[in-house]
């Protein structure tokens, strides 16, 4: 177990994320939601991009996990789908890259083996980013440090669910022996503490707490149904 490792048992990593044409897009930006995410009692934090790790690494005194979302034409695989990504990770100083671990073919036949040697080559700390049991046990196999649900549900052999697959949390806990962080559609502190419940190691919260469009967009349908019933009732 890693020190990196250890300061994630027990605790919330915040996912502080924003696309390109998204309002808080920008390295700066995220920065700054990392330290609110840090004052708030975050364990680390996830970023994507080379640029959002530096300045992050540079706001707060929290472990960064890091990975690069980067589309191929040739595969549906994303993040961290190629050697490159890797190494733009190691050279902005990410403490742990997350890569997708999952079964498709990666971009230009590249395979997950590669990844996961060159990151034991380099003393790269690897956190795989799964979709299904089957996926989780063979990352396992491979060496990598931690297991994430994270893609559960965004493949198209995995369950679509509303919420986090808390099902898959407790399976992949019984089968390996690597530490497993729930990650996923959580939008409810009630969901985190269940995830515990199930064995998760570390839960990860990106979007209920880092996208305001969209925590905005839920309150606003809430209004809206409101509304929708009451004039149903006049």
């Amino acid at each position: 177990m890693t020190p990196v490792i250890e300061k994630l048992q027990a605790g919330l990593i915040v996912s502080c994320q924003a696309l390109p044409g998204e309002p808080l897009h920008g390295a700066e930006v995220m920065a700054k939601m990392a330290l609110a995410a840090q004052e708030g009692g975050a364990v680390a934090i996830r970023a994507n991009g080379a640029a959002d790790v530096r300045a992050i690494k540079k706001a707060v005194a929290l472990p960064v996990i890091g990975l690069v979302k980067r589309q191929y034409e040739d595969s549906e695989v994303y993040i961290t789908p190629t050697l490159r990504e890797m190494e733009e990770l190691e050279e902005a100083g990410a403490d742990m890259i997350a890569i997708d671990a999952t079964h498709r073919p990666r971009p230009g036949g590249g395979s997950l083996e590669e990844l996961i040697c060159f990151a034991k080559s380099r003393s790269l700390l690897c956190m795989a980013d799964i979709s299904t049991l089957e996926e989780a046990r063979y990352a396992a196999s491979l060496g990598v440090h931690c297991i994430s649900t994270t893609l559960s549900g965004y493949t198209s052999y995995s369950p679509a669910m509303e919420g986090p697959h808390l099902e898959l949390i407790q399976e992949i806990v019984g089968h390996v022996k690597v530490p497993v962080i729930a990650e996923g559609r959580i939008q409810e502190p009630s969901q985190v503490e269940e995830a515990f419940r199930r064995g998760a190691y570390a839960v990860v919260v990106g979007s209920a707490i880092t996208r305001p469009q969209l925590i905005t967009q839920r309150f606003a349908e809430a209004a809206r149904r409101a509304v929708i019933s009451n004039h149903g009732h006049e």
